[in-house]
């Protein structure tokens, strides 16, 4: 294996990413980089051979890991990356913060940035993948975000760099968001922790919180705004045609669509990555035979299959 440079952090090599995932599928990386700092991030980019990939990996919460693994180096920020702080209006929190303590966080200080509370996952992915709930999303709160570089340069980066769309951005591949800066309206922190609580209750009500699964497995096929945002009030709902399509409860090996949210895939236990992918290549399938419409993965899928490793 080829030696990679020096860092202060932790670097693994072939270690297993399962247990890094929700869904706790998936073969190994070729490299796993928890970096000490930013400083160490960098360095270590900067000089990394360009050649070798680069996969910045949050908590796991939107992603397969196909069973052969990834050739890549992962890097996964941790301790250091999740401060969060408040100034007015504007709450910055770095990469490894979690959606749901940033709102948590930002209510205590009076910022309405309540549509995260119930989001999976941490800061930097819900900034790569224009997260959003009830109607928000990143994109209407951006400020700013840092990233570094594939080649090691810390950049600062505004909204017309990302060019939000529903679900994605343009963030160049290989550059690892470091932190990001959301701002809110102020209100009354009694009235946001209420808020937040009814989200809970009702999430809880409608999806399958206590299973593994990586939250919505399909973007809805949604109308679109002049924004290039989602437009809710124009779009159909994915889980709906899933349902037209008598999907809901479909098995293939340990991998299920949830019978409480047909939108949602789970591991019912022993689940390979080949079965959750494979179910939900089904259901596009059949989806489109039924109604026309073609289902895009909310999930991410990375990595090769066990055979190609």
């Amino acid at each position: 294996m080829t030696a990679l440079p020096p860092v202060r952090g932790q670097l693994t090599p072939n270690r297993p990413l399962a247990d890094l995932t929700w869904l706790r599928v998936g073969g190994p990386a070729d490299w796993l980089f928890q970096p000490a700092d930013e400083e160490d991030l960098s360095t270590f980019l900067a000089a990394l051979d360009p050649s070798i990939p680069v996969f910045p990996m949050g908590v796991g919460s939107n992603l397969i890991v196909r069973d052969g693994g990834l050739r890549a180096v992962v890097v996964r920020l941790g301790r250091g990356f999740n401060t969060i702080s408040v100034e007015g209006n504007r709450v910055t929190a770095g990469a490894a913060a979690l959606d749901a303590h940033v709102a948590r966080r930002a209510a205590e200080a009076g910022v309405d940035l309540t549509f995260l509370r119930t989001i999976p996952g941490a800061v930097g992915g819900a900034v790569r993948m224009n997260a959003g709930c009830y109607g928000s999303y990143v994109a209407d709160h951006f400020v700013s975000a840092t990233a570094i570089r594939r080649d090691g340069r810390r950049v600062t980066l505004g909204a017309g760099d990302l060019c939000f769309r529903y679900r994605q951005t343009d963030l160049p591949e290989g550059w690892v968001i470091t932190s990001a800066t959301l701002q809110g309206d102020l209100a009354d922190p009694a009235a946001l922790d209420a808020r937040m609580a009814d989200q809970i209750a009702r999430r809880d009500a409608s999806q399958p919180t206590k299973e593994r699964s990586a939250g919505s497995t399909f973007r809805n096929p949604a109308g679109f705004s002049s924004t290039g945002l989602a437009d809710d009030t124009h779009e159909l709902k994915a889980w709906k045609v899933i349902d037209d399509a008598g999907l809901r409860g479909a098995r293939l090996g340990g991998a299920q669509m949830s019978e409480k949210h047909s939108n949602f895939l789970i591991n019912t236990g022993g689940a390979t990555a080949a079965d959750l992918e494979g179910l939900g290549e089904e259901v596009r399938k059949r989806v489109f035979q039924q109604s026309g419409l073609t289902l895009e993965w909310e999930i991410m899928r990375v990595g090769v299959t066990a055979a190609d490793k």
